[in-house]
């Protein structure tokens, strides 16, 4: 099994698509009891003009995946311009929630799906439909996420795949699978990020009237019991630890300061966060980092690695590459 990194996003390097003269082509698929929200997500960053934004912006196109007719959630029907031979000249192919994660694909679709990306051709996935792209076999090897709901399946099924259930999205170059159904805007305003730089992904994130980049996994949208205190110890100490990121602190320090065992200050930690208090913590001086990037320029990077909790730079750097990020002075660049 490939070594999981514990991240929100990891990027690679990924193949150069479209031109200034003719932008890239994304090909949205459509197929019978189709996810709507999830397809209106890709339809609705894709397929308006964006002339404000005075870039090459996207060409689209709507492709069936099965012979009609297809219906979306709801009974809505649906009809697709376009056929999985358009799948040949996409550089672009976005996969919606698939139908049901028990149900193995039409062979056409995984055959369309496979020379696609055997010519270099990006594919993303929403919730449930990376389990499409693990029938193809496109994940062999790779790290992907899904909703919640379904991670612990997807690993079951195709235990090759080295599945992230916490990520809100995952980046392997060519190919970008996310979680549940919003997790899907944000993995294609990463995208945006990815072809078109920061300013454009803003003002792109401003018009749909959301963030351009959320913090987080989705352990923070994960059901769990209420708490009945107005303010529960493990929220007390994250306050504190948030107040305080510049002492050298320990699970034992933690523990102490919550007033319980470290044995029960981890349970109720992972139980309340998803994370053990250490990496809950590391994530918290990189948010920090981050903002000290953005907002004050005039800092250095070693005093915003002393800010943040770090002590050195180069402890910085090793904790934003763990978390998929560029390095801090190349973070700067792209975001200040």
């Amino acid at each position: 099994m490939p070594r999981k990194t514990p991240s929100t996003t990891r990027s690679k390097a990924a193949p150069a698509t479209g031109t200034a003269a003719k932008p890239p082509l994304v090909a949205i698929l459509a197929y019978d009891r189709l996810c709507m929200f999830e397809f209106g997500c890709a339809v609705e960053l894709f397929a308006l003009d964006r002339p404000e934004l005075d870039v090459a912006w996207y060409r689209h196109a709507i492709c069936a995946a099965e012979p009609g007719p297809l219906r979306g959630t709801g009974g809505v029907r649906i009809e697709a311009p376009h056929s999985l031979a358009t799948l040949r000249r996409a550089d672009v192919i976005v996969i919606p929630g698939w139908r049901d994660a028990a149900e193995r694909p039409p062979e056409p679709l995984l055959r369309a799906l496979r020379a696609a990306h055997a010519r270099g051709a990006r594919l993303c996935t929403i919730c449930s439909g990376v389990f499409v792209l693990a029938h193809a076999g496109l994940l062999h090897g790779l790290r992907a996420t899904t909703h919640w709901r379904y991670a612990e399946r997807l690993a079951s099924e195709f235990p090759t795949i080295a599945v992230d259930p916490s990520a809100l999205y995952v980046d392997e170059g060519q190919v970008i699978t996310s979680a549940g159904s919003a997790a899907g805007l944000d993995m294609l305003m990463h995208l945006v990020r990815r072809d078109h730089g920061p300013r454009v992904a803003n003002a792109v994130a401003q018009r749909l009237v959301m963030s351009p980049h959320r913090e987080g996994g989705q352990a923070q949208f994960v059901p769990r019991p209420m708490p009945t205190e107005s303010a529960s110890p493990i929220a007390v100490l994250q306050d504190w630890l948030r107040a305080n990121p510049r002492q050298d602190h320990s699970v034992a320090s933690m523990a102490e300061h919550a007033a319980m065992s470290a044995r029960t200050l981890q349970r109720r930690f992972k139980d309340a966060t998803g994370l053990a208090p250490l990496e809950w913590l590391t994530r918290e001086r990189v948010a920090i980092a981050k903002e000290l990037l953005e907002t004050r320029e005039a800092m250095d990077v070693e005093s915003i690695a002393e800010l943040a909790g770090f002590g050195s730079p180069e402890s910085m750097r090793r904790h934003f590459r763990l978390l998929g990020l560029p390095a801090p002075s190349r973070y700067r660049r792209q975001f200040a």
